[in-house]
């Protein structure tokens, strides 16, 4: 089993920017994939970035390019969301994921290991 606990979420204004993190532990050397996903109430849950686990190649939905930054640290444990320049309509719970499936996918259904998820709130 692989273990995802999610961490940094909070209160900011607009423009502000937050970095979440989430600790990854457990069999991780099943892991091909990572991702941030974000669900807003009323909502589906959408992807927000997603990372090749061992290169840490990145690919990121257009909608979402330009203020969303995933990345992890060189051991492995830890991934981070970099967001800059929050909106209100950001404002969401953001989960991290972890698959062991080929290819990386966008579809939230595509992964297996999920974390608790953080409160994001943007106010104007």
């Amino acid at each position: 089993q692989v273990q995802l606990v999610e961490s940094g979420g909070g209160s900011v204004q607009t423009g502000d920017s937050l970095r979440l993190s989430c600790a990854v532990s457990g069999r991780t050397s099943v892991i091909y994939g990572t991702g941030w996903f974000r669900q807003a109430p009323g909502k589906e849950r959408e992807p927000v970035a997603t990372m090749y686990w061992n290169s840490g190649n990145t690919r990121t939905p257009d909608s979402m390019k330009g203020r969303f930054t995933i990345s992890r640290d060189n051991t492995k444990t830890t991934m981070y969301l970099q967001m800059n320049n929050l909106q209100p309509e950001d404002t969401a719970v953001y989960y991290c994921a972890a698959t062991r499936n080929y290819p990386l996918t966008y579809g939230p259904g595509d992964y297996a290991y999920w974390g608790q998820g953080t409160q994001v709130t943007v106010s104007s």
